[in-house]
Order: C-alpha cells, then sequence, then structure tokens
C-alpha cells in the first residue's frame, strides 16, 4: 500500500520461496529467528497485529509463506535500520549472537540501513541476495556492492547460508 509496491511485489514474488526456505531451514538447525517489522505508526501493534492486518490486506500470498513461525521473537521499528529505536542490539547481545543473517524487503533500503548498523556495532553481516527483495534492480545492487566492500558484509546465495 505505498507508492513503489508494484515493482516491490514482483521482487517478493521472485525471493519468497528462498527466504521461506531460509526461515525453514533455521528452524530445523534450531538456529534463532528474530523478526523485525515496521509499525507502519501504530505505537499499539505487536507482531501478532502487524501480521494480522498483513493478512488482510490485498498481497496474503506473499505474507503467509513467511509469517514468523510459532515463539519467535518480534520487534517492531519505525524506521529502515532494525537496530534504529529498537532492543535488537540488547537481544542479540544477551544471546551471544554474533552474526546476523538479512534477508527480506527492502535491499536498497531497510536492508542496507539494517546491515551499516549492525557493521558499526561489530557484528558479522551475511546478506543472501536472493532472499532479499528490491524496488529498484539497479539500486539493490549497488546496495548489495556497497554492504560487501564497505560493511564487509559476506554476500552469499542462501543455498550457502544452509551450508554453513
Amino acid at each position: 500500500e505505498h507508492e513503489d509496491a508494484e515493482p516491490l511485489i514482483a521482487s517478493v514474488r521472485d525471493v519468497l520461496p528462498t527466504m521461506r526456505g531460509l526461515v525453514g531451514g533455521a528452524c530445523e538447525r534450531d538456529m534463532p529467528i528474530i523478526y523485525v517489522n515496521d509499525n507502519y505508526g501504530d505505537w499499539s501493534a505487536g507482531g501478532s497485529e502487524l501480521c494480522s492486518s498483513a493478512l488482510k490486506g490485498c498481497q496474503r500470498p506473499l505474507v503467509e509463506p513467511i509469517l514468523p513461525p510459532a515463539g519467535t521473537a518480534f520487534l517492531t521499528k519505525a524506521r529502515h535500520s532494525i537496530f534504529y529505536e529498537t532492543s535488537l542490539d540488547y537481544l542479540l547481545r544477551s544471546r551471544r549472537i554474533d552474526r546476523l543473517i538479512l534477508i527480506g524487503q527492502v535491499t536498497e533500503q531497510c536492508i542496507l540501513y539494517s546491515a551499516l548498523d549492525a557493521y558499526v556495532r561489530h557484528y558479522r553481516v551475511t546478506v543472501p541476495h536472493d532472499a532479499v527483495a528490491h524496488i529498484h534492480p539497479g539500486l539493490a545492487g549497488a546496495a548489495l556492492e556497497m554492504m560487501e566492500q564497505n560493511m564487509r558484509a559476506e554476500i552469499v546465495c542462501a543455498e550457502r547460508v544452509l551450508c554453513e
């Protein structure tokens, strides 16, 4: 429901099976999963409310396959970075997590800014290029290159993530 919805929808359709596979694989391996989602200005909304709202939207088939598994930590954010004004850093450090695998949307916005914030906090960052959706392909490519060159992020295919 935003001005860039059409190109984003197309990209999400392309990467959705890969995102779903990574979430499923992480569950099978007992890897910690943390969802961080925009609250869209609704400061009373938590994970269940945001998921319910998304399921009521016109793109339910793109939401349902990647709903958070039961018991998954769910944080809300108001801006692009998963770290900005959230408790994510505290949660990660309390669980002794030092490597993040970022998937989701939007490569040239939230993923890029989250990777930068992770880097400046000394986390290792991995971004499976086939599990992040974009609005602008050229900007997404540039964002992945910036993450790799400037933030030492490991840019890999999702299949490699599950093998590690």
